[in-house]
């Protein structure tokens, strides 16, 4: 049986249950006092240690950096988005405390390192100050061996992904399956229109998954991230058709700790019919988001995982999780990835695709049965990555979940 969050399930409304009051705040406007807005953030039932927390503000608060300060002045860095929402880092807030703090106009620094990025070669990668956290192939990539036949060229997909340490964690064209790129999506078993195309083994030459644009790119003293387009197109006729559109927001989030302990990054998929035509996902082992671990972690001794259940890859393929931690050394040193799904996902607790040779792990919904995506009802599946050295405690990666789907409350006045 799958256990739910690790102290119980708090109630939840609305898309993400991240606010639990808002109040509109006008536009640079503020108080004698300097005071832009006052938030008040309620733990609710789980301790808070560097926890990622994100609110809506009504009005128009004019993106960029703030500052929000404490009763004791401590003051913590907060990014407005160009939508509106705010986001910044609760260092520590025990379960059942609330914090109240005023959100003022005022750099956090100049020299406290950002979340940035760089274009160059149809691709971005993000750092957080000095350190590069991955890159997004935003266009598609010809093979890197003239060995690979061009069927294989793919874009659309993360690659590289290291650990704060600059350990190397994601493969990319892996010998053994050249269709694996580091995070990556696609389906495999469906129908469309009576047809059958295949997305993710592309050696059939029946689907794939193709680039389309990238069209928005961030970066803050709190977070930085993109917007990308993709489109599944059917290739079992003689005109290829697209079948859906798919789009990913990618936030990557800075620790604010030096040195830091680890990256943790959040994707968000939403996929909708491209036509008047429903996509059936079929019963099969995998499909959907996919990770590829580093080629060093190849074999059944070199590649170790952990879910939230504690199974381990003898027993956990099949079986329903919160997250799975896949880890391994690349050339000597431990390294890790979680990943964390959300209990808003079709299938949640999903079941998973643990690989018994290759470094492979995928939450896999179509393992749990057929399903259907159809015009007008987009869907949506989100998880969260969280990249580190060495190997974690489970209830460390427990708690960092329990940050993920019950994040705290944020209740937002004017100034």
């Amino acid at each position: 049986m799958i256990s739910g969050p690790v102290h119980g399930s708090p109630p939840r409304s609305g898309l993400l249950a991240l606010v639990t009051l808002l109040v509109a705040v006008c536009s640079g406007c503020s108080n004698d006092n300097g005071i832009i807005a006052r938030l008040d953030v309620k733990a609710g039932e789980f301790d808070r240690r560097d926890t990622v927390v994100t609110f809506d503000t009504f009005g128009e608060i004019k993106p960029g950096a703030y500052l929000m300060i404490d009763k004791q002045g401590a003051e913590t860095p907060v990014q407005i988005l160009a939508n509106g929402k705010g986001i910044f880092i609760l260092r520590r807030l025990p379960a059942g405390e609330s914090v109240q703090f005023e959100l003022k106009a005022g750099s956090p620094g100049a020299t406290r390192d950002r979340v940035t990025f760089e274009k160059a070669k149809g691709a971005v990668t993000f750092q957080i100050g000095t350190r590069s956290v991955l890159t997004y192939v935003a266009e598609k990539r010809h093979p890197p061996l003239p060995e690979i036949p061009p069927i294989y060229a793919r874009g659309g997909y993360i690659h590289p992904v290291y650990t704060p340490s600059g350990v190397l964690v994601t493969d990319d064209y892996p010998p053994d399956h050249y269709h694996h790129h580091g995070i990556w999506s696609a389906w495999t078993n469906t129908q469309f229109e009576g047809r059958q195309p295949d997305f993710w083994n592309v050696r059939m030459r029946t689907g794939s998954v193709e680039p389309v644009g990238l069209d928005k790119l961030f970066d803050g003293v709190v977070a930085g991230g993109f917007r990308a387009r993709h489109r599944y197109i059917d290739l079992t006729t003689g005109q290829p058709k697209p079948v859906l559109n798919e789009e990913w927001e990618v936030s990557i989030y800075n620790s604010l700790n030096d040195p830091p302990s680890k990256w943790i990054f959040d994707l968000v998929q939403r996929q909708e019919c491209a036509s008047s035509s429903e996509l059936r996902l079929l019963q099969y082992r995998y499909g959907g988001v996919g990770f590829r671990g580093h080629r060093q972690w190849l074999g059944p001794e070199n590649t170790f995982f952990l879910t939230s259940e504690g199974k381990d890859r003898s027993n956990g393929h099949g079986t329903r999780a919160r997250w799975c931690e896949i880890a391994g050394p690349v050339d000597g040193r431990l390294a890790a990835v979680a990943v964390l799904g959300h209990p808003e996902n079709e299938e949640f607790p999903e079941p998973m695709r643990i690989n018994p040779i290759q470094p492979f792990f995928n939450f896999s919904p179509t393992a749990a049965g057929p399903s259907a995506i159809v015009p007008d009802k987009p869907r949506v599946t989100r998880y969260r990555f969280v990249v580190y050295d060495g190997r974690s405690d489970p209830a460390e990666i427990d708690r960092l979940w329990n940050d993920y789907a019950y994040p705290p409350a944020v209740q937002v006045t004017s100034g």
